[in-house]
């Protein structure tokens, strides 16, 4: 057997020799043999493992990536997956999100003048009541948007009375805005957020389709990282037990769904 050297791993991905020996230390590779000299020897086992992890990060994440590498080097398959399925629905979550905020700027590109969208005029503070009936629906509805942290009003401090500036007049819109496409609220806190950060339609625009990219490039680190974990999780002898099909099917079968679907 050929072994390696914490040099020779280092070398193919431009990292120092110790921080290979940290990535043993932390479980990210799996323990090395040692020489009857104590010299750590590395094997192709333990370049896969450090190949594998560094593809994760970009994927999942510093602490994603420990875990499901922990989890891969230890033997704990499911432990493994379930760490890489939740990185899966967070990214889902990012998406959703990018498609309630590209809804947002379709609105706001929508002005009838063809001007974006700002906040619109409002020479006093509106109370709770007045917001309300300006967007049809109840006080307890718009109270419930501020617990899930989509609008942020002052309080007067003589009465300690909400009070709504044009600036949440707009996040008010939007809001009820995307509760008619029957977004969640946590969700439309977030888009909020991002447009009062943005402040204006066109850095809003700029915003997006950099999120956009990211969420991108992250969907395709995910795929090349998969790739890599599925390999070094494949057994010794490259048998991989087969899916059960569903009972009642043969090979070639499409399952037929259950009623209703």
């Amino acid at each position: 057997m050929t072994y390696l050297r914490p040099a020779d791993l280092a070398r193919e991905h431009g990292i120092s020799p110790q921080t290979v020996r940290n990535y043993e230390r932390d479980g990210f590779l799996p323990p090395a043999e040692r020489s009857g000299t104590g010299y750590r020897r590395y094997t192709e086992r333990h370049a896969a493992a450090l190949r594998t992890y560094l593809a994760l990060i970009p994927a999942h994440g510093y602490a994603g990536s420990g875990t499901i590498m922990r989890a891969a080097v230890e033997g704990r398959l499911d432990d493994a997956l379930a760490g890489v399925d939740r990185s899966h629905a967070e990214l889902l979550r990012d998406r959703g999100t990018l498609d309630a905020v590209a809804e947002v700027l379709a609105h706001l590109r929508g002005h009838p003048s063809g001007a974006p969208r700002r906040a619109p005029r409002v020479t006093q503070p509106f109370t709770i009541g007045e917001l309300a009936r300006r967007l049809g629906v109840s006080v307890a509805t718009v109270r419930a948007w501020e617990r899930a942290g989509v609008l942020a009003p002052t309080r007067r401090p003589d009465t300690n009375h909400r009070t709504y500036d044009a600036d949440d007049v707009r996040d008010a819109e939007l809001a009820h805005f995307l509760r008619r496409g029957h977004h969640p609220l946590p969700l439309i806190a977030t888009v909020v957020q991002e447009v009062r950060t943005a402040g204006d339609t066109p850095s809003l625009e700029a915003a997006l389709a950099a999120w956009r990219a990211r969420v991108t490039a992250r969907g395709l680190a995910m795929l090349e990282a998969a790739a890599l974990l599925a390999e070094y999780l494949a057994p010794a002898d490259g048998h991989r037990p087969r899916p059960r099909r569903p009972a009642g099917t043969a090979a070639g079968d499409t399952p037929t769904p259950p009623a209703g679907e």
